[in-house]
């Protein structure tokens, strides 16, 4: 497909992700709330011994540069959603493991700056390292892109394990880009256990269920959906690092309220 039927595609993914942010069409369940609820928590307080990776804060993501509404890097979640964390947590620290956050709530503004990423064909900054094997054309229609994501609703979390006390690389934009689905020595540096791909990998390869992976990946793949759906996560079929609250607090509201810090 050429550039042209790219904007295109993307152009009018926008105007229907658009128009579902109004509440138009077939979304018109669905609320839209600028206003922070009161049971909101910031993770780094409810579960002090988590790591904290938050990448649409900084340029290591796939746009290459922080995105809409993350003004701190601050991972947070409905109370709910955190206290079920915290016992994900409780079975990992005998083990000498925790949990690391790469991102948790993510407001509305966030998800149209992604939408509006997508429709620009040139922007491809961090395609070796993402996308390397999936078209920029094809993200909307293979759902890597969309016009509203739970994760705005609160109770969705991107997680991974990591050695207690291990420290979290830097990463700057002089680093060089490596292909997401390499061997884990072969990518750009991360303190997690191996999963066979890197966070926000966008490809086959991530799913949960898929097989070419070295068998420590499987094993450390297993361990995290167990403990997560144990804790009453439910994992989402594309994206081994990804998990919603399945009794989530808020399954038809989506928030719109900066990501910062904020004292209860």
């Amino acid at each position: 497909m050429n550039s042209e039927k790219r904007v295109t595609v993307a152009a009018v993914a926008i105007a229907l992700g658009l128009a579902s942010s109004f509440g138009m069409g077939a979304t018109d369940a669905l609320k839209l709330e600028k206003q922070r609820p009161h049971d909101i928590v910031d993770v780094s307080k409810a579960v002090p011994q988590m790591q904290f990776d938050m990448r649409y804060f900084s340029s290591h993501n796939f746009v290459g540069r922080r995105i809409h509404g993350y003004e701190q890097d601050a991972c947070l979640l409905t109370e709910p959603a955190a206290a079920a964390l915290k016992k994900v947590e409780e079975k990992l620290l005998p083990m000498g493991l925790t949990l690391k956050a790469y991102d948790c709530y993510r407001p509305q503004s966030a998800v149209d700056d992604f939408v509006h990423w997508a429709a620009d064909a040139h922007a491809e900054k961090m395609k070796a390292e993402f996308y390397p094997s999936v078209p920029k054309d094809r993200l909307f229609e293979e759902g890597y892109i969309a016009a509203h994501s739970g994760h705005s609703r609160g109770s969705t979390l991107d997680i991974t394990i990591v050695p207690l006390d291990s420290i979290i690389p830097r990463v700057t934009e002089k680093t060089t880009l490596a292909n997401c689905a390499a061997p884990q020595s072969a990518r750009i540096p991360d303190n997690s256990l191996d999963f066979g791909t890197a966070f926000d990998c966008f490809g086959l390869v991530s799913h949960p269920s898929y097989q070419d992976i070295p068998p420590q990946a499987k094993a450390n793949r297993l361990l995290l959906q167990s403990l997560m759906t144990d804790a009453g996560f439910v994992p989402l079929d594309t994206e081994w690092w990804h998990f919603t609250l399945k009794n989530e607090p808020y399954p038809d509201t989506y928030f719109d309220f900066p990501v910062t810090h904020f004292s209860p």
